[in-house]
């Protein structure tokens, strides 16, 4: 998994800048000269990698990796050259206290670890569906 994990974390950060154009519109990526088509291609091979790699490698934690993005973009704006390295240490940051939340929980027992990342997530992505719903979240900042 490792050398499509690789290629994965390479070609995302490789598109980060034009991803950021793109969030901008079609109209308006397409009118400073970049290919969308190719660019959305790339980006969904990007996602499909990365996405594959860590259910398999995580499974129900991959959770994670719906909210913690947005967590990221809330928190560093919409520059993608941000957004994905601050994800990577969110979602690290994240995953190790949730682990040791599910831990303490109900002591002497373990909690599943998926379980506390959903208390945290779920109120998360409800906000931004209530608040942001409809709208692309870039439009709003």
């Amino acid at each position: 998994m490792i050398p499509f994990g690789v290629v994965g974390i390479i070609l995302a950060l490789s598109l980060s800048r034009q991803m950021t154009a793109l969030a901008l519109g079609d109209e308006v990526s397409a009118g400073i000269g970049q290919r969308t088509r190719l660019v959305k291609g790339l980006a969904f091979l990007a996602v499909v990698l990365l996405t594959g790699i860590s259910v398999a490698l995580a499974g129900k934690i991959a959770f994670i990796g719906l909210a913690v993005p947005h967590i990221a973009r809330f928190l560093v704006g919409h520059d993608y050259r941000k957004i994905i390295p601050a994800s990577v240490v969110i979602g690290a940051v994240f995953l190790v206290f949730s682990d040791v939340a599910s831990r303490l929980i109900n002591f002497p027992f373990e909690t599943p670890v998926g379980v506390v990342t959903a208390m945290v997530g779920v109120p998360f992505l409800l906000y931004l569906i209530k608040t942001r719903g409809g709208k692309r979240y870039a439009n709003k900042h």
